[in-house]
């Protein structure tokens, strides 16, 4: 029953067919399990192992390297090779792609979780009427109509519609839903609001959510998926995860490689048609196999097979990083993400806020001759712990014994006594927790914070005490001095509670409630100077409804005004009549502080171009007194047009919502659908959205961001939503994220650069000797050794280049940028072919000039393939021989070595940022030499890559080849630091290595 809220008990009764007196009956009880089903979550089937694991290789370069490894092992065969050198390229292969399917199905199965945790705020009982009966029953039999009892401490067991009040009020704790700070109170009347949210269906009851004070009746109008816990449930489940942005551009960099591979490949195929029947072939079917296999030789020197692995490597450095700035990362691609995040949608309560309420401020009368009349006190501390001072707003001095203040002595005391509400210390969390209403717990820490009189060693002497003893010390103190007779339960329409003490022969009333409400049932008042009661008079009373006005209206506090009255010595009750004549104490504020912290995250990330929308159920004027208590804000005198309740924006046309979406600053009065839809709308907009949250209600707007940032202190279910956990609770936590995030994207362009250019030169080798029509440079088990381990440890080592110094001043990058364009395009391409130009020239120059080569004319060497026909004055295995392959993958190593040196930096000489910047790559640079040397120089090894050993002569002659490209590079990144760069990268903007999309992309 959809709109509950919107009728009377009656007619939900009368809906449902049951009597509030008797319950259902068992039929119509086994009526509606089998027309509404039961009160559990559905179980979602999760997605079987063997699909996860298939789904990791729906990536068109991941198939192009399967179908290589296949036809790679097949040639071998056909060729009559066996054993190890037959498998060891597709083996290779396939345990590249294994590992990385590996890495991609533990991702997978994360993300799953947080339907399951969200089980877990289900209620396992509840108190039903059945037949007449109350029983306690699981709370998985609950149908609709079904009458249940809640009081103190109960977690609402299915979305409920109130009938009955058995005591004077219902407030229930709701934040997991709506986010709200405090709790809520309930009532019976009908609500009639349109379009109404959570906080506006005051007479339901919302399953998972707490009951904190009171006892009352509901009729069960929603079970399992048909609750606002369901519904957050099926909001998470139609949420599709979407490819970061680094993803996307990988996975077009895939589509556009593999055209380029497999045009080249033909190209290379078809230019060698006429050698097809080449004698040395045997045959034109042998000749076009041959010839095939040097096209799939090719497509594995075109593809980085180490790109996935070095890639993944790297986000798994930068999530080491990010765990010692308190950021845990769940998914390895939000790393990447942040980099370009454009807005975050921060939750107001418990992640700008400590959500934990506190009093900030104190008003009390100074004396009737003081001038101003009215004494301000400012209360420090924002959390559960009794630690905080009490300064003195007009001369900002801290009071050292607050409570020889008489006026703040009996705060303290009514404070303690008008309570309900525990305080504990949890020594696994480290932490002070509640138990109770937020405002009452609010009240007992200030109870803590202004101590006990006549002891001059008072703070000290409770900083002895244990945490445990501490937490209560003061409270226990005065509940030991005054014992409670009696007591007045807070009502509605009353809105205030007194309770009745004795102690020593005194017999004193104390009440605490709304200022309105205290404030005309004062006839007294007490002053803070000397504990003297005076009359209050109109001009005090003015003052203090002034005082009460600023702090509940400028400064949005929420106020209670605190009283009390001797009362006749031996009464044993109190009655509504009592509360007249009452002597006023004084005016409390409390509010649910921000984070010390926060102002100076927000202006960082105001610096970094990330623009912060604060999201909030709580209500319009709360939400905008906050951000101007924060200050990151100051800059905004009025936030109209900034500054939107849900729905408010819901109502805006639509070329209005575009506007108010690129300005919008606060968002108020949300529920769990906004928040998703509010992400959506943004990313519609071409933004990156973090999204961060702590409540089981943010968990499918974490889901549904790019980047979901979750609490650590905040719900099992939010946590398993997001992508990212602060594990300090800390918004400033993530401004350092978002640094650590960009640096990472910094570095992988600056490796993904690295590995295309390697690749390029690979490309241009066999290419061009094929062209030329001289033997096979490299082998494809080379190709393998030079991608996987060559490229591979340097390309994971330039991952720990330094972060730049500019990097949260510069604004985030499109979502659409591609990783290589342009001018560095151009670029790579020139030191690509360079490397491939390098590596043919140390070939040729082992059969033409090396001393220990044949020395063989260049005609002689492109007609190698003839050379069985012919007469020569050579024998025709020199062209087998393993020295010009191995001088050539020497060449192409070392040449590499160097150029992973040039990308230290994209533009900066390495005279400026030397090698010794990155100690790692250094490391990784000898590490890669000493395998080299390991394979050239060890028989087994040896054999199995065809290479040989190298004389000096030879290693000089590498040394003369690889050196190059550094130079050539220092060139290039002379020009793109100046002018003549840019204007080069103009003519050449087009030219995109990866293309660019249009539209949104996580």
């Amino acid at each position: 029953m959809e709109d509950a809220y919107a009728r009377s008990a009656r007619e939900v009764l009368d809906f449902f067919a049951v009597d509030p007196a008797r319950g259902l009956t068992d039929f119509r009880v086994a009526e509606h399990g089998r027309l509404y089903g039961k009160n559990v979550l559905p179980q979602e089937k999760s997605t079987p192992f063997w699909r996860l694991v298939l789904k990791q290789f729906d990536d068109l370069l991941v198939k192009i390297l399967i179908a290589a490894a296949i036809i790679s092992f097949l040639l071998a065969l056909a060729n009559g090779e066996t054993g190890l050198s037959a498998f060891l390229e597709p083996s290779v292969i396939l345990m590249i792609l294994a590992a990385n399917a590996a890495v991609g199905v533990i991702t997978e199965t994360n993300a799953e979780k947080a339907l399951e945790e969200l089980r877990a705020y289900q209620a396992d009982v509840a108190t039903v009427l059945r037949n007449g009966c109350f029983s306690i029953l699981p709370a998985s039999d609950l149908v609709p109509g079904d009458i249940v009892e809640v009081s103190v401490g109960c977690k609402i067991p299915a979305d409920m519609r109130m009938i009955e009040m058995l005591s004077d009020h219902l407030r229930v704790d709701q934040a997991i839903l709506t986010g709200e700070s405090c709790s809520v109170e309930k009532e019976l009347d009908t609500t009639n609001v349109s379009k109404a949210v959570y906080q506006d269906k005051t007479n339901i009851l919302f399953s998972g959510t707490i009951v904190v004070s009171g006892r009352a009746r509901a009729v069960v109008v929603g079970v399992g998926s048909n609750t606002a816990m369901g519904n957050i449930r099926d909001s998470m489940l139609n949420t599709e995860d979407e490819a970061t942005p680094l993803k996307k551009k990988l996975d077009e960099f895939g589509t556009f490689l593999a055209k380029v591979i497999a045009g080249i490949c033909l190209l290379v195929w078809i230019v060698n048609i006429g050698h097809f029947r080449d004698p040395a072939h045997g045959g034109f079917l042998r000749g076009a196999i041959h010839y095939f296999k040097i096209a799939v030789a090719l497509a594995v020197a075109a593809i980085p097979e180490g790109l996935p692995a070095v890639v993944t490597t790297c986000l798994a450095l930068g999530t080491k990083r990010m765990a010692r700035l308190n950021a845990i990362v769940r998914s390895l691609p939000s790393v990447e993400t942040l980099g370009c995040t454009t807005v975050i949608c921060s939750d107001k309560t418990g992640t700008l806020t400590t959500n934990m309420m506190s009093v900030s401020k104190i008003s009390v009368l100074h004396s009737a001759n003081n001038i101003p009349v009215v004494a301000e006190y400012a209360v420090s501390g924002t959390t559960f712990a009794p630690d905080g001072t009490i300064s003195d707003s007009t001369t900002e001095l801290q009071l050292e014994l607050p409570a020889n203040f008489h006026c703040l002595l009996h705060t303290a005391i009514c404070s303690a006594l008008c309570n309900e509400s525990v305080i504990q210390y949890n020594p696994d969390k480290r932490c002070y927790e509640k138990i109770g209403e937020s405002t009452e717990v609010a009240l007992r820490v200030l109870a803590e914070k202004i101590g006990l009189p006549g002891f001059d060693s008072m703070p000290s002497s409770l900083n002895m005490l244990s945490k445990h003893e501490r937490a209560s010390y003061c409270n226990r103190y005065w509940e030991n001095q005054f014992k409670k007779v009696s007591a007045l339960e807070f009502t509605r329409d009353r809105k205030m509670m007194s309770v009745l003490c004795n102690r020593k022969q005194i017999q004193i009333m104390f009440s605490k409630g709304a200022p309105e409400s205290i404030l005309p049932r004062c006839t007294n008042i007490m002053c803070n100077d000397d504990g003297s009661t005076i009359h209050l008079t109109s001009e005090i009373r003015a003052e203090i409804e002034s005082k009460f006005h600023s702090f509940a209206g400028n400064e949005t506090l929420r106020c209670l005004a605190l009283a009390l009255k001797r009362m006749p010595l031996g009464q044993q009750a109190l009655s509504f009549d009592d509360e007249k004549d009452l002597t006023f104490i004084g005016l409390v504020g409390m509010l649910d502080p921000p984070r010390e912290e926060v102002r100076d995250a927000i202006l960082s990330c105001m610096t970094a171009g990330i623009r912060v929308i604060v999201v909030t159920g709580d209500n319009k004027t709360t939400a905008e007194s906050l951000c101007r208590r924060i200050g990151a804000f100051d800059h905004m005198d009025d936030f109209s047009g900034l500054s939107y309740t849900a729905s408010e924006f819901e109502e805006l046309p639509a070329l209005q919502k575009t506007m108010a979406l690129q300005r919008m600053t606060i968002f108020t009065r949300v529920e769990p659908s906004h928040k998703r839809m509010l992400v959506e709308a943004l990313q519609h907009q071409n933004e990156v959205v973090a999204m961060t949250g702590d409540g089981v209600n943010d968990a499918p707007a974490l889901k549904k961001a790019d980047i979901g940032i979750a609490m650590g202190s905040g719900t099992a279910v939010a946590k398993s939503a997001s992508d990212m956990v602060l594990s300090d609770d800390n918004f400033a936590t993530i401004v350092a994220a978002v640094a650590e995030g960009r640096a990472i994207y910094n570095n992988t362009k600056q490796f993904i650069r690295y590995m295309i250019s390697s690749n390029i030169g690979e490309v241009v080798c066999i290419f061009v000797a094929a062209l030329l029509g001289i033997p096979d440079t490299l082998v494809p088990v080379q190709l393998l050794w030079v991608n996987l381990v060559t490229d591979g440890l340097p390309a994971t080592a330039i991952g720990f280049n330094k972060q730049d110094s500019d990097v949260m001043k510069v604004k985030p990058r499109k979502v659409n940028e591609a990783v290589v364009t342009g001018w560095l395009f151009f670029r790579y391409l020139v030191i690509g072919v360079y490397v491939g130009l390098a590596t043919i020239a140390g070939f040729v120059w082992w059969f033409l000039y090396s001393d220990i080569g044949p020395k063989l004319p260049y005609t002689e060497l492109v007609n190698f393939d003839s050379c069985s026909t012919r007469e020569t004055n050579y024998s025709c295995t020199v062209f087998s021989d393993r020295h010009p392959s191995t001088v050539a993958m020497t060449v192409l190593v070392v040449v590499e070595m160097f150029n992973a040196l040039n990308n230290l930096s994209e533009n900066q000489s390495l005279l400026v940022i030397p090698p010794w910047s990155n100690l790692w790559l250094l490391g990784s640079i000898i590490l890669t030499m000493l395998l080299h040397t390991l394979i050239l120089y060890v028989a087994p090894l040896s054999a199995l890559f065809s290479v040989a050993p190298l004389s000096w002569s030879e290693w000089t002659v590498v040394l003369y080849l690889s050196f190059p490209v550094i130079i050539i590079d220092e060139i290039l990144k002379f020009f793109s630091r100046n002018s003549k760069g840019t204007r080069f990268n103009l003519r050449w903007r087009r030219m995109d290595l990866l293309p660019k999309t249009e539209g949104h992309s996580k």
